[in-house]
């Protein structure tokens, strides 16, 4: 196991000091970098412990603030805050400029070598960036299958992962259809991957908090979670290899007999 170093950052955003999450490799050269978006409810340690992760395998990681360090509870004071945001694609976007700017002036960064990856609000804030003409070698979301304005998913300059729960009441099949309707009109390369019989949120493993209330449709199912993990790291691994997630070999062509 490598040597991973974490620190607070905290930067101004949306009109609140976000507290986000920086996890670098061991080691002094510039490496790939990864946003990493929290769900709704903001970040934790959870989305913690995926910059972690990901620093584990020679990524610079910076798990990014929602709510100027705030946590939700309240599933009605989240969507209170959260439907206006994704309502509104330049706050969702000066939300994710403001988050890659301390990313890239990280020294450990390869600015020339960053992805997006979220979960929820923080997955569609990384579509977002993508939608804006931002330069990411790839885009990862899970349940944040936001669609944007028109025409400008054909901005997107690289790859688009997307993985949702087949029973998720909150991104719809109709929503799911919307995006990817969106996504080819755009002409991005983009692949879904729908979980058979996960709900929203199934990725995110359950809290043990008296104060945490979950809306209706929301349940953790930890087979799909280690899947979708799985399939980001692939991703990652294809657009964005180091060391640690080493790009698949490529597929051999198949040879026809005569």
């Amino acid at each position: 196991m490598t040597t991973v170093t974490t620190r607070t950052v905290e930067y101004p955003a949306d009109g609140l000091t976000m507290i986000g999450h920086l996890a670098l490799p061991a080691g002094t050269g510039r490496r790939p970098a990864v946003l990493v978006g929290p769900e709704g409810p903001g970040l934790n340690d959870f989305q913690r412990s995926l910059a972690d992760a990901l620093a584990e395998l020679g990524y610079a990681a910076l798990a990014f603030d929602l709510h100027g360090g705030h946590w939700f509870t309240d599933p009605q004071e989240m969507l209170a805050r959260v439907m206006p945001l994704l309502a509104d694609p330049d706050r969702m976007r000066d939300i994710g400029h403001a988050a890659l700017d301390v990313l890239r002036a990280e020294p450990r960064t390869d600015p020339e070598r960053i992805a997006a990856i979220g979960y929820g609000t923080g997955g569609a804030i990384a579509v977002e960036l993508g939608r804006a003409g931002v330069d990411l070698r790839a885009i990862g979301t899970v349940n944040g299958l936001i669609t944007g304005r028109p025409g400008e998913a054909a901005r997107i300059r690289c790859p688009v992962w997307a993985g949702v729960g087949s029973e998720d009441p909150i991104m719809s099949a109709a929503q799911r259809d919307a995006f990817t309707a969106e996504m080819q009109a755009g002409g991005v390369d983009w692949r879904l991957v729908v979980y058979g019989g996960a709900q929203h949120a199934f990725h995110h493993p359950t809290i043990d908090d008296p104060r945490q209330t979950l809306l209706p449709g929301v349940a953790h199912h930890p087979r799909h979670a280690r899947r979708a993990w799985q399939d980001i790291l692939a991703l990652l691994a294809e657009c964005l290899p180091t060391s640690g997630n080493p790009a698949p070999a490529p597929a051999a062509e198949p040879h026809w007999e005569a």
